[in-house]
């Protein structure tokens, strides 16, 4: 597993809000769902993406845009048009004065506008949760990311075209799975052109001695790794790979294994059922105890206070808290 793969390897769209919005000017819409990652691409027309603070951005066909939450933004026709609707939490949609909009711009599976036959349209996909282990790449983008399309040359988005107004058995699940392959590619593209400035773990994927490192720390993390037992592994020395790892990654080995330790708890604390006890042991802890002492260290919050935000539908404080810290 490399680094990019472990990241994502996480939850995976659960039921994600998917949208094909047609409309034809005068419109704007306001975006205010703190959904955590929302990705967009024209099929026909142009559209500007406005961010509260930063620069608007023009979307075109053959596009893709990818908008970091949760700070709200508005999608439009023209950069300084007024909203005329808004989406808020939950993908509810209403007016700015609060009154319902959803079923009159209905326009058939998945498909909403103001306009049947709108000169613009586009292809929404909304990722509704944040999973814990995503955070490492939140914190690596930009709050709206756009690739041209000369960097993004990908059959994906005409499959989800093609797919996103059907009603067949199943189809939430396709929509959701392609939403995951639509975001990995957008990432993986995004981090490979020229000079990006590609998150350290990512650039160290490459390289020989700490690519091999944090493949280990990933795809083992209930081993009871020192630095001297990971070199021994990566057939370097200690020191080497001490100074190596720090330099690409931004913080030591086991820094970075604490850190992805939590982030798996964090995510088996939301998504199952297990003990604290059998979480503790699967991402390398000796028990309850110890995990919970090393998530209320470094998190503020305790696993059983974390499962409980979760579980009632809020955002953890710790993985506010946490998110920020992350990336260094």
């Amino acid at each position: 597993m490399d680094a990019l793969a472990g990241l994502l390897d996480g939850p995976r769209a659960r039921g994600a809000f998917l949208l094909r919005m047609v409309m034809e000017p005068p419109w704007s819409v306001r975006i205010e769902d703190r959904a955590p990652i929302c990705l967009m691409s024209m099929t026909r027309g142009e559209a500007w993406i406005v961010p509260d603070s930063g620069e608007p951005v023009l979307a075109r066909p053959g596009e893709i845009v990818l908008v970091r939450g949760p700070d709200p933004y508005t999608v439009s026709y023209a950069p300084d048009a007024e909203p005329f609707a808004r989406i808020g939490p939950g993908e509810v949609c209403t007016t700015l004065r609060g009154e319902p909009l959803a079923q009159s711009m209905e326009l058939g599976v998945r498909t909403w506008g103001n306009a049947p036959d709108g000169s613009a349209t586009m292809l929404i996909g909304t990722y509704l949760m944040e999973g814990e282990i995503s955070g490492r790449l939140l914190g690596a983008m930009p709050p709206v990311l756009r690739l041209s399309a000369e960097e993004w040359n990908c059959s994906l988005m005409s499959l989800l075209d093609a797919e996103i107004s059907k009603d067949e058995p199943g189809q939430s699940v396709v929509l959701d799975r392609l939403l995951d392959l639509l975001l990995i590619a957008v990432l993986r593209a995004w981090f490979n052109r020229p000079g990006a400035g590609a998150p350290g773990w990512y650039r160290a994927l490459g390289d020989p001695v700490v690519g091999p490192a944090l493949r280990l720390l990933q795809n083992e993390p209930a081993h009871p790794w020192t630095v001297a037992a990971l070199a021994a592994r990566c057939g370097v020395s200690r020191a080497g790979l001490a100074r190596r790892f720090g330099e690409l990654v931004g913080e030591p080995p086991m820094a970075y294994l604490t850190g992805w330790r939590l982030a798996l708890a964090a995510d088996l604390l939301r998504e199952t059922d297990a003990t604290v006890e059998a979480i503790a042991r699967r991402v390398g802890y000796g028990g309850a105890f110890a995990l919970s002492a090393a998530f209320k260290r470094v998190r503020g919050i305790s696993p059983q206070d974390h499962r409980a935000f979760c579980r009632n539908g809020k955002e953890s404080p710790g993985a506010v808290a946490y998110g920020g810290r992350v990336e260094p």
